[in-house]
């Protein structure tokens, strides 16, 4: 307690972003006393689905939840089985079926990602904190700084201010603009989202194939990725290679579930007609171009104001995304509360350095990866399953 007493005694913090970055922030903050409010645009927490599942790796995400003293809250959260694969050709032939696979792996071992559901780990995180920590229907629109305080303005005409802000509100942050004026990038592939909120019923088969598993469909240039939600629903990805801003000159209205039906049935003709019962159970469809910060990005640091999580360093998917945010969160709360640093500007300046030295890294290894999940080719399709069945040879 002496550290946080340091740095933090009588400071006020906001984090923006009810995401898993900024929430699990708030509660590592919490465990040393500190301050914090949690400033989130939804209007409630059951306010919209999360997302399908996410999976949290032994030396980030979970060792992230072993320091907020949330692993058994874990255990009994997440969904067992649903780390395994199925790999499937565009012809619907299974290449790869982790379910019948025999391995001892578990929470001990490094090569262990168990799944949990984006929405479950949010409630986990959201039910570690204090109550009113987090405060609902607070969607950023400005802030200004006096006398080395900040003054945050959203959009139902609520006022807060704080000693320290921290942008946790992922890639379409509005925080960034106060650090940094560096851009994203477009990285070449664009995904197509759907949920699906019934597939017991509007596509019975497909949710069977997909048994609880992430499955993954391949073909040549293109394919098509189910991951299972804990509300038995299902959400998938239709990912390939398009050109920049596509999605506003593709001339598909993507408000309208029978346009975009009918883009994907043609764009993917001469796959198993039982990939396109996905499209045809869909109501709502998401296009996603997948950005990226550049990864030789750096700012002058704040006194008090930085970035987490996508926010941050934004990278294509690749496992890492929620991973990192808590790492993110882990590490500068270490550096705001172990004493080795004399004031805010420097232990912030620590925590940058640190932070953007990992995405660096991590993003590299991302952007190497995207154009073989997108837009694979034999060999791309040959690596990933030598990858998937490495634990088993």
């Amino acid at each position: 307690m002496e550290s946080t007493i340091n740095l933090l005694h009588h400071k006020e913090i906001a984090i923006v972003g009810a995401g898993p970055g900024g929430l699990t922030l708030a509660r590592l903050l919490q465990l040393k006393g500190a301050k914090v409010k949690v400033y989130e645009r939804d209007h409630s927490q059951e306010a919209r689905v999360q997302g399908a599942i996410v999976d949290l790796h032994f030396d980030s995400g979970l060792k992230v939840l072993k320091a907020a003293n949330l692993m058994d809250a874990f255990k009994a959260s997440y969904i067992p089985g649903a780390d395994n694969y199925r790999m499937l050709d565009q012809a619907g032939n299974m290449l790869l079926d982790e379910h019948i696979q025999k391995t001892t792996v578990g929470f001990d071992s490094e090569q262990f990602r168990p799944e949990i559901d984006r929405g479950v780990l949010r409630d986990l995180l959201i039910d570690a904190l204090l109550p009113g920590t987090v405060v609902w229907d607070s969607q950023f629109v400005e802030m200004a700084e006096h006398n080395n305080r900040w003054s945050i303005k959203f959009k139902n005409g609520s006022i807060a201010t704080a000693d320290l802000v921290i942008g946790a509100e992922g890639y379409r942050s509005k925080i960034r603009s106060y650090v940094t004026d560096i851009e994203a990038v477009y990285s070449g592939a664009t995904i197509i989202q759907g949920d699906i909120d019934n597939p017991e019923q509007d596509c019975a088969e497909m949710y069977a194939l997909v048994n609880n598993a992430n499955l993954i469909g391949m073909g040549i240039g293109k394919t098509i990725a189910v991951q299972p939600r804990a509300n038995r629903g299902l959400t998938f990805y239709a990912a390939s290679l398009y050109p920049e801003n596509w999605v506003s000159t593709s001339g598909i209205d993507f408000g309208n579930a029978d346009d975009v039906y009918n883009y994907l049935i043609k764009y993917y003709r001469g796959w198993n007609p039982l990939f396109f019962t996905l499209f045809k159970a869909c109501k709502q469809f998401i296009p996603r171009p997948l950005d990226y910060f550049p990864l030789d990005q750096k700012w002058e640091t704040k006194r008090n104001l930085t970035l987490i999580g996508d926010a941050a360093h934004l990278m294509p998917p690749s496992g890492e995304g929620v991973n990192t945010a808590m790492l993110d969160a882990l590490d500068l709360s270490i550096c705001l509360t172990n004493g080795e640093y004399a004031d805010l500007p420097t232990a912030m300046s620590a925590f940058e350095q640190q932070m953007l030295a990992r995405a660096t890294t991590l993003g590299a290894e991302a952007l190497d990866g995207i154009q073989d999940f997108a837009a694979p080719t034999q060999e791309s399709i040959r690596k990933l399953l030598k990858l998937l069945s490495q634990d088993y040879d």
